[in-house]
Order: structure tokens, then sequence, then C-alpha cells
């Protein structure tokens, strides 16, 4: 497939980077853009990877866009720059953060050997950081995902929106403060549709059913001061999970959105090394 072809996969933000035989996709998290995966991306591709970042389906774009997608519009967007690395590489991995790591699964359970290894960052099956309350979770969320208010509510993300590193929160909070122009293409929504809540949790639920049935090399890498999925997301993953090659890296200093966080670099360089010794073992 012609790197044309990889770039109409990934879509106008999305981003591709052609290096080594060893090929990534990145998929980035629940109302994300690739913006938050370009850094990480860069440190793969300047250990040798070849890496992809595509837009998911519905993101990048307007709320009504968004909020007309469904995970199976995700998925397929994620299917389709898996074939297109497929085409151009000796062997791909997969690399998720948030949402996009339950896609990762989602992928493996389908493609199985074809799929060399997956890189779970901070999979969230459960909302139940330091920084949410529960009462979210047990009262407000069911009345309103499963009532017909679904379709005029959506959840305000709260500081520190994922990201324990200062500098990095500040443009954030600049962004929200309409200080800086940029839209929703480069920052996404910090504002979750009830009903993309919705889809969110019917992508939970077909992850969870598909997570004994994936039998690839995985490593989860997950923040033990996360503000949005506790650790506990993590343990759920490597209790559950039908492979017998799991490995952990578990990181300070972060909070939940570790491919901007702190500790972003340190983790680019333990995907790299997990992928090149799966690799290697193959």
């Amino acid at each position: 497939m012609s790197e044309r072809s990889i770039q109409e996969v990934i879509g106008p933000t999305g981003f591709f980077e052609k290096r080594g035989e060893i090929g990534i996709p990145l998929i980035h998290g629940l109302t994300g853009t690739p913006t938050e995966m370009r850094h990480f991306g860069r440190q793969l591709a300047r250990k040798g990877f070849t890496v992809a970042c595509p837009q998911l389906a519905g993101h990048c774009d307007s709320v009504a866009a968004l909020k007309a997608s469904t995970w199976q519009d995700w998925y397929r967007s994620v299917d389709d720059a898996f074939e297109a690395l497929a085409a151009e590489c000796k062997q791909v991995f997969v690399a998720g953060l948030s949402m996009g790591a339950l896609l990762c699964l989602l992928l493996a359970a389908h493609k199985k050997e074809r799929l060399a290894g997956m890189s779970l960052l901070s999979p969230t099956f459960f909302y139940d950081g330091w920084n949410i309350p529960k009462w979210r979770q047990r009262l407000l969320l069911p009345l309103i995902i499963y009532t017909p208010i679904r379709h005029f509510f959506a959840w305000e993300e709260p500081s520190p929106y994922g990201i324990k590193d200062e500098r990095v929160r500040a443009k954030v909070s600049a962004v929200l403060e309409n200080r800086d122009r940029r839209t929703a293409d480069k920052i996404g929504h910090f504002k979750t549709p009830a009903t993309v809540i919705r889809e969110s949790k019917r992508l939970i639920r077909a992850a969870k059913q598909c997570l004994h049935g994936v039998r690839r090399p995985v490593l989860v890498v997950h923040s033990v001061e996360d503000d949005m999925a506790s650790i506990r997301n993590a343990h759920f993953v490597t209790k559950r999970i039908g492979s017998n090659q799991v490995e952990t890296f578990f990181v300070e200093d972060s909070y939940h959105v570790l491919t901007l966080d702190k500790q972003k670099d340190k983790i680019a360089a333990r995907v790299a090394a997990f992928c090149a010794q799966t690799a290697a073992a193959t």
C-alpha cells in the first residue's frame, strides 16, 4: 500500500513516519486527537519504528460528528490503520491510550497472530481515578446515559485534565479559556456528550468480553497516580487477559495522559524496548 493511501487512512490530522520494518499504529483516546500521541510517536520513530496515528472516526471535528459516531466506527479507524501498516511492514504492534487501549484489545482479538503485540497505556475499564467523584459513576451516569437526558447532557472534564506536568496543563487551560484559538482538530473536546459516554460503555463491554481470547504479548503501562482511571484497571487487564506474555510498567509522577506527561520519554523507551525484544523473539 502506498504512502498516499496511508495518508488517506489516517485522515487530515493523523501522522505517519516511515522508518523500519516494524510498524506501530498509535491510537488516541476518547474525544482526543492524534496530537496527544505525536511526541510519543516521534520518540518511537527515532528508535527505528514506522508509526502511524489515525484520527478516530467522528473525532477532530464538530460535536455533532462525534455524537454521530459509534464505537464500531472508532474500531474501523484502527483496523484500517493496522491493514495499512501491515502492507508496509514485516511485523505490526499497536499502542493505545485510555479508550484507545481498549480498541487495541479488540484489534488483538480479531487479528490474532497477525498482530505481534500491544502496549496498553492507561487502559480504562472503570472511571475510578482520584479526580472522578464516586457519585458520578454510581448515580449520575446511569440516570443520564440510559435515559433521553443523554441527548442534552455533556460531561465537562475537570482540571488537571489527566496531566500532572504544570507547563502542559497550563497550555490546556489557555485553550479552554479561549486565549488560544486552536480548534477541535488539534485539541479534541473537553466536554464529552452523554451519548458518547454511552458508546464508550459499549466499547468497554466489548473489550471485557474479548479479554480472555487475547493471546498476544502485552505491555500494560499505568500511573499509580492516575486521576481518571485507577491502577485497578491495569490489574483488571493482567488478571483476565488470555496472554501468557504479560509485562507491566507502573510509573509515578504522571497522571492519565501518559503520552503528554512527565514520564512520556521513559514510557516511549519502555514501549520501544518491549516491541524490539518481542519482535526479536519471534
